[in-house]
């Protein structure tokens, strides 16, 4: 099992491990010698996001890529997919992103992007881990061949445009009028700025960042505010950013909040009629509804599901030639113009298709029911030995042979938080219900 990377990158409380300057300065240095290779200048890019921890673990990380003779590009407030986009277009050769995503601004966490932008593979991680806490004294550069360290300007103007270049060029947003909730993160000056360039009348929530205030009680893990925005202004359309502003959630015109599963389902129908789509269906992860399933089925696309994580996601993509793909929390990934989530863009798309349609984002974004979907949590020490209890697997095959094929349940742990997560989702609301209720009990009483 992994000591210190889980489901994205490192994440925890900030200023206790692993998210500790000596740690992170082990993850620049580990990091930076597993990428050192060949004789070119070696550079790393860094973004963060807007938490007051992503100072002190920016300077930590650079001290540790720094003392392995990488050259260090500062960004400043960044979304983590113009991190992805910076690191190709830069030649660099490892992107860094400081971020704990929606978590509250008490914690934080990195994410590493090889030199093709994408996350880095389980192996890849696996190598870099080994090194953290080895002793590299040895291995360090010599005092000629430190490396250098500088903050580099116009990236929000450049992630601006490579956003924008994702529509067709005559698309224009004039006429809607859009409410975008940042969640006081690393999209508050940058996802603003293109809806307006676009056309759009914007109106502007979480864009006032003091280190504090990321994703409390606004963006895409609370789009309370953002649906009460948009019926007080009576907008076409509500967009809720994550922290790192990597995902996204949509609210209609009426208020309603639509999901990733309902954005691909919108996306990947229009993509299909245009002959967009590389191959007749999409990837999703395990978490997405019963009902997408059915509803592409109907219309003859197919659904890969991977683990939880869109770099589950876009490894699948990858491998097996997909171009569209994402998770239920709103983690689109669209690989002819990214290699990892990202909410500006998807939601960019998805103005496309109501544009294309002419039609209202209600009418768009509403394409299937989903099927009642129960999620709770349980609480744990860290360790996974609930799940490999022989009672708890019978218990879930039990219920899977009840459900059939009428639903299905997912019991796993979490890769961010020290919780076991039990889903089922099916036809009948009251079974499933009992199902996740009963699971629960089994799993907190061996818990205990």
């Amino acid at each position: 099992m992994a000591k210190y990377f889980g489901t994205d990158g490192i994440r925890g409380r900030s200023n206790r491990p692993p998210i500790t300057p000596d740690i992170a300065m082990k993850v620049g240095m580990a990091a930076g010698l597993v990428f050192r290779n060949g004789d070119h200048r070696h550079r790393v890019v860094i973004g963060k996001d807007t938490r007051l921890s992503s100072y002190m673990i920016e300077n930590a990380l650079s001290a540790g890529f720094l003392s392995m003779g990488m050259d260090v590009l500062l960004t400043g407030p960044i979304p983590t997919p113009g991190i992805a986009m910076l690191t190709r277009s830069m030649r660099c050769d490892l992107g860094v992103m400081i971020s704990a995503s929606h978590n509250p601004y008490d914690d934080n966490g990195i994410k590493l992007f090889g030199p093709d932008g994408a996350k880095l593979s389980d192996a890849t991680e696996a190598e870099i881990e080994a090194l953290i806490d080895a002793d590299l004294g040895s291995r360090l550069a010599s005092p000629d061949a430190l490396g250098r360290a500088r903050r580099i300007d116009g990236v929000s103007d450049r992630y601006i445009e490579y956003a924008k270049r994702t529509l067709p060029r005559n698309l224009s947003l004039e006429g809607l009028r859009v409410v975008i909730d940042c969640a006081n993160g690393a999209g508050y000056s940058v996802a603003p700025e293109a809806l307006w360039e676009l056309g759009a009348e914007v109106i502007s929530l979480g864009v006032e960042p003091n280190g504090f205030n990321i994703n409390r009680e606004v963006g895409s893990t609370a789009p309370e505010a953002l649906v009460a925005k948009v019926r007080e202004v009576r907008a076409d359309i509500g967009i809720a950013l994550d922290g790192d502003a990597d995902r996204a959630v949509i609210v209609d015109e009426h208020g309603q909040i639509i999901d990733g599963d309902q954005m691909m389902a919108a996306i990947a129908t229009s993509w299909a009629a245009q002959g967009l789509l590389s191959k007749p269906g999409i990837v999703a992860t395990v978490m997405s509804n019963l009902g997408l399933e059915r509803y592409l089925a109907g219309k003859g696309l197919g659904l890969v599901r991977t683990p939880v994580g869109d770099r589950h996601v876009a490894e699948a993509m990858r491998l097996e030639g997909y171009n569209l793909g994402g998770e239920q929390s709103g983690h689109i990934i669209l690989s002819d113009y990214t290699t990892t989530g990202d909410g500006l863009v998807a939601a960019l798309q998805l103005l496309a298709v109501v544009r294309d349609l002419g039609r209202p984002v209600s009418e768009v974004c509403h394409l299937f029911e989903p099927l009642p979907q129960v999620l709770k949590s349980v609480r744990t020490s860290g360790d996974r030995r609930p799940l490999e209890d022989s009672a708890i697997r019978k218990m879930i095959e039990d219920f899977n042979g009840k459900l059939g094929d009428n639903g299905r349940i997912l019991v796993r742990a979490s890769g961010t938080e020290p919780v076991i997560r039990v889903m089922a989702e099916g036809d009948d609301p009251g079974m499933i219900a009992a199902i996740v209720d009963d699971l629960v009990a089994a799993l907190s009483a061996r818990a205990a």
